[in-house]
């Protein structure tokens, strides 16, 4: 049974803890490769009060090079199954592979959290059968490439028309509109001024009609 991991959204806002089991992610690279300190720095997050822990495979730093499908899911599929068991806490695979997504869900994730927002054409389709929520992000290039020289003529109009064109995708394709979250992508090909214009100007992506998550952890503007 799929948990409704967003049902406490409008009345309060909730807290993502993130776990990378990655060695090179900017967030604890490299801290939490094992299983064991991996599921205590969970524990740790949840006793802090966070209400989803996400789990990524793949470090999505800038300048950061694509895993092969194996390797990400050795990584997360173990904790996440082992999370699922140990707790009752809303478990976010943080993929944008379909397959990588589908094989977490089985195993007890109930968010996607897509930074290409649906580029693997396969990934709507698991998301709408399996009845999760699904976070959709703006980002511009990949992460290898996205940090270089990154422009915008109406930054904000522009990653909403993106979003808006992602959100017809996705529920043209059977996933539930109440099961989607819209991230503007702070970070992800934008510089220091972009991130923050889209701090300022956060309430018009209220226009979209979706909750909005907000992924600031460690980001270098900050």
């Amino acid at each position: 049974m799929i948990k409704n991991c967003l049902s406490d959204i409008g009345h309060r806002t909730l807290i993502m803890g993130i776990l990378n089991v990655t060695p090179d992610s900017f967030s604890n690279g490299g801290l939490f490769v094992s299983i064991e300190s991996a599921i205590e720095h969970a524990n740790k997050m949840i006793e802090d009060g966070a209400d989803i822990i996400d789990i990524g495979g793949e470090s999505t730093r800038p300048g950061a090079e694509a895993v092969p499908v194996d390797v990400e899911l050795n990584r997360v599929i173990p904790v996440i199954s082992e999370l699922s068991k140990s707790t009752n806490i809303c478990i976010s695979i943080d993929t944008y592979k379909s397959s990588v997504a589908k094989i977490a869900i089985d195993n007890g994730a109930c968010i996607v959290n897509d930074i290409s927002a649906l580029s693997d054409p396969d990934m709507a389709e698991v998301v709408a059968k399996s009845g999760v929520s699904i976070i959709l992000m703006h980002k511009k290039g990949s992460p290898k490439d996205m940090q270089i020289s990154p422009h915008y003529d109406s930054l904000i109009d522009e990653i909403i028309q993106y979003l808006q064109d992602k959100i017809n995708i996705a529920e043209k394709s059977g996933i539930s509109p109440d099961k989607i979250v819209i991230d503007p992508g702070i970070g992800f090909g934008k510089t220091v001024d972009h991130n923050l214009e889209i701090l300022r100007r956060l309430g018009e992506f209220k226009s979209l009609g979706k909750p909005i998550l907000i992924g600031t952890s460690r980001k270098s503007f900050i």
